[in-house]
């Protein structure tokens, strides 16, 4: 592209430029990928960093541009007649229009030098932009391709627009300068990031999230029949294990509930809980994020044995006549351990809430 006299040639794929577009798309999809990722997995400190790395990111690049933020602004924006030599509307529904104009910008201390610009343009004005007509504009002068019409140029400049004639403006010889396109390479390389950035996380975190053993001995779950019997299914990951009894079975029958939790501990797992949920044929255990600064507790630790007394009082004792649904929820999401029993039936919900020891403290009838 030929170059203005004065004025240094754009860069439109710069190492820089490209650098930072690849990594602006790696840290959107780091981003997005450990916002995913630690929903999934339950890893808090995974998803606030998911929500706080776009925010530092902006908050650097921000102060990275400040120094070329302000050699721009001292730079002093240069006034010139230019003449219109084609314009089109490029679309827009809106009051102000994007148009595209093609100028000569006539500089009083420079040679004449043609540009593409695009801006917009309010309906009511857009007829008093025509061909071969005169403006005022103005732009950096390292900077050519940033000219802009000056819609209320003061009164000389005005009175010099008006009276300019331009019959002879050099056309072919003349500079000629556009605004820098992106161009394919800046989304290629954004895209290259994005998707580099969202697989580093997947794969940094793919044994919590997938249950792999990295050193790829292991599946995505760890099915195995029960201690007991092959009609229950044990499936442990790292982030929760869950264990499903068969027909005619239930967690309230006396060694159930201990050979299920037993099942979580063999090889040596011994994993604090953050959530344990115990059904009929259903037992779920949540497990503590390494990292997390939740005291969680020991499944194995449970008063299991009160289990049993606890839902026949939850289902006999709190008014719900003709219990459907019973479940035990136990956490320790404050300083001590909380058993809560709910019973759901035909005339609402009742639950009870048990300490450590599986004492009732609290009672919460239908209502």
């Amino acid at each position: 592209m030929p170059t203005a006299p004065g004025a240094p040639p754009p860069t439109h794929h710069t190492p820089v430029r490209l650098a930072r577009g690849f990594l602006t798309g790696g840290v959107a999809g780091a981003s997005l990928a450990a916002l995913v990722v630690g929903a999934i997995v339950e890893s808090v400190p995974l998803f606030v960093t998911g929500l706080a790395l776009p925010l530092v990111y902006g908050a650097l690049l921000f102060l990275a541009g400040a120094p070329r933020r302000a050699r721009e602004a001292a730079v002093v924006p240069r006034t010139a007649l230019a003449v219109i030599e084609a314009l089109e509307a490029v679309g827009g529904e809106s009051s102000d229009v994007p148009v595209r104009f093609g100028l000569t910008v006539v500089a009083d201390d420079g040679a004449p030098f043609r540009v593409e610009f695009t801006q917009d343009v309010n309906l009511v004005e857009l007829p008093d932009y025509r061909p071969r007509g005169v403006v005022v504009v103005q732009y950096p002068p390292d900077r050519p391709w940033r000219v802009r019409i000056v819609k209320r140029p003061t009164p000389e400049w005005e009175d010099r627009a008006a009276s300019a004639r331009f019959d002879a403006v050099p056309g072919a010889g003349a500079a000629r300068w556009a605004e820098p396109p992106e161009g394919r390479a800046d989304g290629l390389v954004a895209l290259l990031g994005l998707l580099v950035g969202a697989l580093a996380v997947i794969l940094l975190f793919r044994a919590d999230l997938f249950g792999t053993d990295p050193s790829g001995r292991g599946g995505a779950t760890e099915p195995r029949p029960s201690a007991s019997s092959t009609a229950s299914t044990t499936a442990v990951s790292s982030a929760s294990g869950t264990v499903t009894l068969g027909p005619g079975r239930s967690f309230l029958d006396k060694g159930e509930l201990a050979r299920a939790l037993g099942s979580f501990t063999e090889g040596g797992r011994a994993r604090r809980a953050l959530t344990l949920v115990v059904q009929e044929r259903m037992l779920t255990v949540v497990f503590l994020p390494s990292g997390t600064p939740a005291p969680g507790f020991a499944p194995g630790a449970l008063p299991r044995d009160r289990f049993p007394a606890l839902v026949e009082e939850a289902t006999t004792t709190l008014g719900v006549r003709s219990p459907r649904t019973w479940q035990i929820t136990a956490d320790r999401l404050t300083g001590s351990l909380v058993v809560r029993v709910v019973v759901t039936g035909p005339d609402g919900v009742a639950s009870l809430e048990a300490n450590g020891q599986g004492e009732v403290v609290r009672r919460a009838p239908v209502r």
